[in-house]
């Protein structure tokens, strides 16, 4: 995995961070910039797809029997290298979809008047969603996939070590080091994008940045598990502590809207009447 991320750092650098809105001080210009930055950095990785035309050249010389290893060692070669490019184009489009995501959000801050629950989830980077075919992404050789067979993944194989790390994140929690837990958490959907644990990772993540006073981070976390998986089994969750969460920070009325949608969008969710519970302390209309 720490190949992994080397590759990621190489492919991203130059991008700054998304930091959210502070006291509004940031402008739509701002954000235009940031944009701007994400634009290049997709068009240098694009650069990389085209050839060079330094394709090297593969001796087939001596023996029928020499011949062909020659042909499947440079099969196996060029594989491998497939595989690699992939992982990383799957990394990059799914950190960038996130990243322009997060963009959309802070706009409809700007905005007087925008209202976040209407937010669609935009097009993939690339038009092209990352592969999940119920297997880890194809990566280098270190890094194979393992079937655990664990309740709740839906018998989807998980990497190694996701449920190790996932538990350990649960672990902090539950000890109650909140700031540690998130963090954690965080690092997990980044390590293992497209987990099927990655929904509930979100939700934790949220509930342990609340935990730690992190009201308005702890908004985005269930915003952004919300978003990449608005039909997903954690949705109706995420929607309704999104609700929450707006309520605690004082934005009644976005609150009132979100906790309305929960009912509209998942009639027969569990947390229903928890958000019909949380529109009547807050008084909504």
């Amino acid at each position: 995995m720490r190949r992994v991320l080397t590759i990621l750092t190489m492919v991203m650098i130059g991008v700054p961070a998304l930091a959210p809105a502070q006291g509004g001080s940031e402008t739509l210009a701002d954000i235009r910039q940031e944009l701007s930055v994400l634009y290049v950095e997709l068009q240098k990785l694009k650069r990389e797809l085209s050839t060079t035309g330094g394709a090297g050249q593969l001796t087939v010389g001596g023996s029928v029997l020499d011949r062909v290893a020659a042909i499947e060692s440079e099969l196996q070669r060029l594989t491998a290298k497939t595989e690699q490019l992939e992982f990383r184009i799957d990394q990059v489009v799914t950190d960038g979809t996130n990243r322009v995501g997060d963009l959309e959000f802070r706009i409809c801050e700007l905005e007087p008047g925008c209202d976040i629950t209407k937010i669609e989830p935009g097009d993939t980077l690339g038009g092209v969603a990352p592969t999940t075919t119920g297997t880890t992404a194809p990566a280098p050789a270190d890094l194979p996939g393992t079937d655990t067979g664990l309740e709740g993944t839906g018998g989807v194989e998980l990497a190694v070590g996701e449920q190790a790390d996932f538990d350990a994140a649960m672990a902090a929690f539950e000890a109650g080091e909140h700031i540690a837990a998130a963090e954690q958490f965080e690092l997990f959907q980044s390590n293992y994008p497209g987990s099927p644990l990655s929904g509930r990772a979100g939700l934790k993540r949220g509930e342990a940045l609340e935990a730690a006073g992190e009201q308005t981070q702890a908004a985005r976390a269930y915003l952004d598990t919300f978003s990449e998986a608005p039909q997903g089994p954690q949705a109706a969750e995420a929607l309704y502590l999104l609700g929450r969460a707006l309520g605690r920070l004082g934005q009644t009325n976005e609150a009132c809207v979100t906790l309305s949608e929960v009912g509209t969008r998942f009639p027969g969710a569990d947390v229903v009447a928890e958000a019909q519970g949380e529109r009547q302390r807050l008084s909504c209309p």
